[in-house]
């Protein structure tokens, strides 16, 4: 199994909900974050001029995903987050050893 977590703009949430859902991911979790990258300190339209921000509005996803999906998936999120201009996010996958479905104990492949 892999984890692939996806820091990108808000305005690209729901989009990117229906291309996860769209190209298998079984679900995912979506939280609103604030963080900098090469981005760090630049003037934003909505800060004040006189005081440039670090910290800019994201949103984090992670999407549990089986190995033969995980890249396919990885490459749709990184696709239709692109605007071409610097703070359009980062992805990154990394392997999960278990997982477990709370509700009924499934393990693994089957909790997916």
């Amino acid at each position: 199994m892999k984890l692939i977590t996806a820091i990108v703009r808000p305005e690209k949430l729901d989009e990117l909900i229906d291309v996860v859902i769209g190209n298998g991911g079984r679900g995912l979790t979506a939280t609103e974050v604030r963080g900098f990258g090469r981005q760090f300190a630049v003037d934003t339209p909505w800060t004040d001029a006189s005081r440039p921000t670090a910290l800019l509005p994201k949103v984090r996803l992670d999407v549990l995903a089986l190995d033969e999906d995980a890249e396919t998936l990885a490459a749709a999120i990184g696709k239709h987050a692109r605007t071409g201009t610097i703070g359009d996010g980062k992805i990154w996958v990394t392997t999960v050893d278990s997982a477990m479905r709370v509700r009924t104990g499934e393990r693994d492949r089957d909790a997916v």
